[in-house]
């Protein structure tokens, strides 16, 4: 049983570190930490080095502000080894009625094809796209439906295992165990997707610091998701280059360009340069994004959908000079709070998005391994 006052969700970025510590009976003595730590988190250079003693200070800092001892966490990461499978499967049912057995055997049956063709990964987000009863879409199944052919359609969202590992190995050498794994552009998405009507088709663009997410939902379902190798740090990297400065001088110029004048003058900067050096690569990165959602998109929904800007490297986009982004479709600013930003955790770990199944292991759940996906039943 679980006595604790306030439940703890960290955001593990590729630039910054977060977390939200929120209370069960006083939700105005919620608080977050943050701290600026740079990691890779790519297979080839993946190193935690630089995170652990910045972990090791939130988790003081957060049991110090509560008054409890962290003992576990839900967890969401940044990282560029994300990659989603899209698989579809259908059963014949000779018009029986459906049962809540047949969709978790067919969903079970999918799990184990994923993992015997993707060696040594972890599915983080099973997400079930649609139902299709003998032709005919269903959003939410009924047991009162006879049933001759059924198809589900299904994202996995998947992450390498050794990431895992070394994410669990980490957060032991501090007693602390992980509740849940997410991918924090899937959750931000599900957290930010309420902020527009239901009938909108959707492309939340999480721009990161080496990598930019694509989570494109077409009315209230998600439809794909893309990562692109270009980032926020891309964009330093091109100021340094340019202007002939080092990588951190690069990233205070992109920061304070549009703010400070005086910053600018008194390094000898030319305002136009360094806005032409951002937003080349900002159109770059937008253009990249928009060929990738059209690409997956039918043809009837294309130029039909609102583009939505969020993370750290999206912050480039709001500024006065904005409107010099030669770009054809409007950009769409979410304004985020760090709070708000840990706070999506919580709502995957809520369920709040009912096409998701939810893996609960079975020893802390004796109804069984597939629970969650009892809501797509009337």
């Amino acid at each position: 049983m679980n006595n604790k006052n306030f439940d703890v969700y960290l955001d593990l970025g590729s630039s910054n570190i977060r977390a939200g510590a929120f209370s069960k009976t006083e939700p105005e003595n919620s608080f977050q930490v943050i701290k600026k730590c740079v990691s890779d988190f790519t297979i080839k250079n993946f190193n935690l080095s630089n995170a652990e003693p910045i972990i090791e200070e939130i988790i003081l800092t957060l049991e110090k502000k509560s008054n409890e001892y962290v003992d576990k966490i839900d967890l969401m990461i940044d990282s560029p080894e994300f990659f989603s499978v899209n698989l579809s499967l259908s059963k014949n049912f000779d018009g029986s009625k459906l049962k809540k057995e047949d969709i978790q055997f067919l969903i079970q049956d999918a799990k184990q094809q994923i993992l015997r063709n993707y060696q040594n990964v972890k599915i983080i987000h099973i997400i079930v796209q649609n139902y299709k009863i003998d032709k005919i879409d269903y959003d939410f199944l009924s047991t009162e439906v006879d049933c001759n052919t059924l198809c589900i359609d299904i994202i996995f969202i998947c992450l390498p295992q050794k990431i895992i590992d070394e994410l669990r190995n980490l957060f032991t050498k501090f007693n602390v165990l992980i509740n849940q794994i997410s991918f924090s552009s899937y959750a931000k998405s599900l957290n930010y997707r309420n902020n527009f009507s239901i009938d909108e088709n959707i492309a939340f663009i999480d721009m990161g610091f080496n990598k930019t997410s694509i989570i494109y939902y077409n009315k209230n379902i998600i439809k794909f998701f893309n990562t692109i190798p270009v980032g926020g740090n891309h964009i330093t990297k091109d100021i340094s280059k340019i202007l002939k400065i080092d990588l951190l001088m690069a990233e205070k110029v992109k920061l304070y360009f549009d703010k400070d004048q005086n910053f600018l003058n008194k390094n000898n900067l030319s305002l136009d340069l360094i806005q032409n050096i951002i937003f080349a690569r900002a159109e770059e990165i937008l253009e990249l994004c928009d060929k990738s959602i059209k690409l997956n998109q039918v043809s009837r929904e294309v130029d039909q959908f609102k583009m939505v800007l969020m993370g750290e490297g999206s912050k480039i986009f709001d500024n006065e000079f904005r409107e010099k982004i030669s770009f054809s479709k409007v950009i769409n600013l979410i304004e985020e709070t760090n709070l708000g930003i840990c706070e999506s955790a919580a709502k995957v770990s809520q369920g709040v998005n009912k096409r998701e199944v939810v893996v609960v292991p079975k020893k802390q759940l004796k109804k069984g391994f597939f629970e969650k996906i009892f809501h797509f039943f009337n």
